[in-house]
């Protein structure tokens, strides 16, 4: 089981770090208004790799059993609720919907900083918010 579970947290840093990467890379496109951004990769990839980072992070829960929303879990349902901040604010960043640039560029910087206490989160496995059970 222990090399299991290596490859797949492996996997699922790798993925999280391509998806940050690749946040960051649409948001300075959009921003500049680059001509990339309407290429079929660019809309595909980031969904295909962030189905992936979603697996691999479901399994990482059942193999490790910190299930959000219990108290082993407290850290994950901080890690969670990031994410979905982050998923949200990404979307105001990055989505169709016309906004001013400044709205845009102060989603970008707080999508950021939860994606700063989403690491701290997984590194630490300690709760920042919450508290401790």
């Amino acid at each position: 089981m222990l090399p299991m579970y290596v490859w797949i947290k492996h996997l699922h840093v790798l993925t999280a770090a391509i998806s940050i990467t690749l946040f960051v890379l649409r948001f300075y496109w959009k921003w500049r208004g680059a001509a990339i951004m309407q290429q079929r990769w660019i809309k595909i990839a980031p969904h295909l790799n962030d189905t992936i980072l979603f697996v691999t992070g479901i399994v990482l829960i059942s193999l490790t059993q910190f299930y959000p929303f219990t108290v082993q879990g407290v850290w994950m349902t901080e890690k969670l609720i990031g994410v979905i901040i982050y998923i949200g604010l990404g979307h105001v960043a990055l989505g169709k919907r016309a906004r001013n640039q400044m709205v845009r560029a102060t989603a970008f910087m707080l999508a950021m900083i939860c994606v700063y206490f989403i690491v701290i989160l997984a590194v630490n496995k300690m709760p920042l918010l919450m508290g401790y059970a």
